[in-house]
């Protein structure tokens, strides 16, 4: 059975289990997670609905993976302002005169994992498999994420094949702040996350806002926080539910964030297809999954401690932000849950 399938059964499961009200579909779906802190939150044409377990609400969630979309949206917005075109070279954004054998991989290659490049760099699990379960990132800086995309060969011509990979996202990001001549954070903060009012979502842990603790695979022991070395791009966003779900929130209603409302649509518009019979159609940045109603489009994340969902559906208005503070286990019910709210009738 393929990834395809495998997750169409779960959904199919999860919709069964969490048919009703958004109400009891939410309560249902934070019942069916066993972590220390869950919240499952849902917006329908703009009313919202939250269901947690006690104090988890107003915490600042890890998103890992989903944190993704947001550096996809920086691409599209920085490409329609003229800072940077999607078929630009990544490595001559770092200079003028590249490596000679560096590939031709362009900003679109990176966001899309149609680079070539591998998960991550060569050099990084030495480094990382010591702490593999707690902060595998941070003791590889940004630079060596730099150096690294630099003496990469890709495995394969650029374009013609899709392999997730967060070394890719990852020199992305810095291929941009090189481009715009400013620091990741900064970039974010004034490109996406000021223009729709997300006070409540960072790049880095700590600040003003209450952090969840992680924890491990039973639930019990904690982790640290999430330090993401050079790979900022691919997995730095941390943000309450409420932000998470006024992220989406903009996606399905583009025009009421104007300066964003381009790249809002960019994003949404389907970029390649792969797979087995084709199924499995990916946005610039989001996965693509067809509905009745049109069609779905969510990402998933994970860290050493914590789960993150985003989705949204522009045929019914409606988003799914979901968080949970345990890492991901087999036959873990997260995601299926959060499937079956998204999908839900």
């Amino acid at each position: 059975m393929s990834e395809h399938e495998i997750m169409t059964v779960r959904a199919d499961s999860a919709r069964a289990a969490l048919a009703g009200t958004p109400h009891e579909r939410l309560d249902a779906a934070v019942r069916a997670v066993d972590a220390p802190d869950v919240v499952f939150a849902m917006s329908v044409q703009g009313a919202r609905t939250v269901r947690a377990s006690p104090g988890a609400e107003g915490l600042r969630y890890e998103t890992g993976s989903a944190s993704k979309p947001y550096t996809g949206l920086l691409l599209a917005q920085l490409a329609r302002t003229g800072h940077v075109a999607y078929e630009d070279s990544a490595a001559a954004c770092f200079g003028p005169q590249p490596p000679p054998h560096v590939a031709p991989i362009t900003l679109r290659h990176l966001i899309t994992h149609t680079s070539g490049l591998p998960a991550l760099p060569r050099d990084f699990y030495r480094q990382a498999l010591p702490h593999w379960t707690t902060n595998p990132f941070a003791g590889y800086p940004a630079h060596r994420v730099v150096d690294a995309f630099l003496r990469a060969r890709p495995r394969h011509r650029p374009g013609t094949r899709w392999h997730y990979s967060n070394f890719a996202v990852s020199a992305l990001g810095h291929a941009l702040s090189a481009a715009t001549r400013t620091g990741w954070d900064a970039l974010m903060e004034e490109q996406v996350l000021a223009p729709l009012g997300l006070t409540g979502t960072s790049t880095r842990p700590g600040g003003s806002a209450t952090d969840a603790v992680g924890h491990a695979g039973d639930g019990v022991t904690e982790v640290p926080p999430l330090r993401i070395g050079g790979f900022m791009a691919a997995g730095a966003v941390r943000a309450t539910p409420h932000d998470l779900l006024t992220f989406l929130e903009a996606h399905l209603r583009p025009e009421r964030t104007p300066s964003l409302a381009d790249a809002l649509h960019a994003v949404r518009r389907p970029v390649l297809r792969r797979g087995i019979g084709k199924a499995h159609t990916h946005t610039l940045t989001w996965f693509q999954h067809p509905t009745d109603d049109g069609p779905a489009y969510f990402h998933c994340g994970a860290t050493s401690g914590q789960q993150a969902f985003l989705g949204f559906c522009p045929g019914t208005g409606t988003a799914v932000a979901a968080v949970a503070t345990r890492r991901f286990r087999r036959a873990d019910a997260f995601v299926p849950a959060a499937y079956g709210v998204l999908f839900g009738d």
